[in-house]
């Protein structure tokens, strides 16, 4: 799960790392309000998206005055940012960040992620900030520390002596910056972070270093003991097909193609999406409806995945090991006679109670298509689409 950067900042701040003042409005009245309450004369206003590029798509602004904060404050909120990281259909900003400008004598990168090949978290580093770490990394990857840390958040003294080397700090913001890297590196850990970044990290010229931007990512697995973090999520960032998905319980991902997907397992789901692909078709949507899915669970599915105009034929691929599949099929149909759906419907199932579930969709007389593998299931779904099978 994805944080908005004003989030991000509210927890780092807990961690002894410093922030720059800053309020969240969601409307110019709030924007004014702000402005009076910090005293602002100037601003720097961002808006709240999970996506990075806010600058580059004019999602960051500077107010030279009190008047051009509510004025540009009025732009930005409700402003719809499309870029690479977005995708074409973009997401809009219900929230803009309001902070006061700061001197940048220079700018820093930092961070920590989850290092899967070791592992471990590991603690990123660079003298160069403020631009993306990947840029770095490919151009100058002597300009990249890597530096693995315990699973107690706890940075040991040779790791500090080594960053503040590596940073270029010395004396007093050598200290600063042992004490923010130790905040971050807790943090990291107490959040059950994915990913936690600063960046840029700034240099004032009054020797003081502050966090002007954060990213903080939280993994979904561990959402059930983060509940306050929980309580940021925010609908607005996806599509109504996630944000219904996760009302239920369900794991989805929109895509380009036209033929649906529901399928139990994570690991299923991307085969099926691939198999459909070697056979020529394109898969509209990730889903992964879980183990134990109820009907009820089935019938949500089907009702997100149709919710895609795009979507031309649906395919079930489900092993039944938890789930029962005399429940998928009860599930379907009741899907499929509430919903009248007119697609056509591939169900490749295996596993507990089959024949039972073969024998519901036989009898049940609707537009239901059984395959004995995958393959055929996926031959047949593309066919299908192939023919041109409307949903009128």
């Amino acid at each position: 799960m994805n944080l908005h950067e004003y989030q991000a900042k509210k927890v780092l701040k807990r961690y002894g790392i410093p922030i720059p003042e800053f309020g969240v409005a969601a409307s110019v009245e709030e924007a004014k309000r702000i402005a009076d309450e910090l005293n602002l004369e100037a601003a720097v206003l961002k808006i709240q998206v999970h996506a990075g590029g806010r600058g580059k798509a004019g999602g960051v602004k500077f107010a030279k005055t009190k008047h051009e904060i509510a004025e540009v404050a009025k732009k930005l909120i409700g402003m719809k940012m499309v870029n690479q990281q977005t995708g074409p259909e973009g997401v809009v900003a219900k929230k803009v960040l309001i902070s006061s400008p700061l001197d940048i004598a220079k700018e820093f990168y930092i961070g920590a992620l989850v290092d899967r090949e070791r592992a471990t978290p590991i603690l990123i580093a660079s003298p160069e900030g403020g631009m993306e770490i990947e840029e770095v990394a490919a151009k100058s990857p002597e300009k990249i520390l890597k530096m693995p840390f315990s699973f107690n958040g706890h940075l040991r003294p040779y790791q500090i002596l080594r960053l503040t080397k590596f940073m270029g700090w010395s004396g007093d913001l050598a200290k600063k910056g042992a004490a923010l890297a130790q905040g971050l590196a807790k943090c990291f850990i107490d959040t059950d972070a994915s990913l936690l970044e600063i960046n840029p990290l700034v240099l004032t010229p009054q020797n003081e270093i502050v966090a002007l931007d954060a990213k903080l990512s939280i993994d979904d697995n561990a959402l059930f003991r983060q509940s306050e973090i929980l309580s940021f999520y925010d609908p607005s960032q996806v599509s109504p097909q996630e944000a219904a998905a996760k009302e239920f319980d369900l794991a989805y991902i929109a895509m380009h193609g036209d033929i649906g997907c529901m399928v139990n397992g994570a690991g299923l789901a991307m085969a099926t999406m691939d198999i459909i692909q070697l056979y020529g078709g394109s898969p509209a949507n990730f889903l992964d409806v879980g183990g134990g899915a109820s009907k009820e669970k089935v019938a949500e599915g089907f009702r997100i995945i149709l919710s895609d105009p795009k979507v031309k034929a649906i395919l079930v691929n489900i092993f039944g090991g938890i789930m029962n599949c005399a429940t998928l099929a009860q599930g379907v149909i009741h899907a499929c006679q509430e919903q009248k759906i007119q697609i056509p419907i591939v169900v490749r199932m295996e596993g507990t109670n089959v024949e039972e579930g073969k024998r519901l969709f036989k009898e049940s007389h609707l537009k239901i298509t059984t395959a004995k593998d995958l393959k055929e299931a996926a031959e047949l779904a593309v066919q299908a689409v192939k023919h041109g099978h409307s949903r009128k």
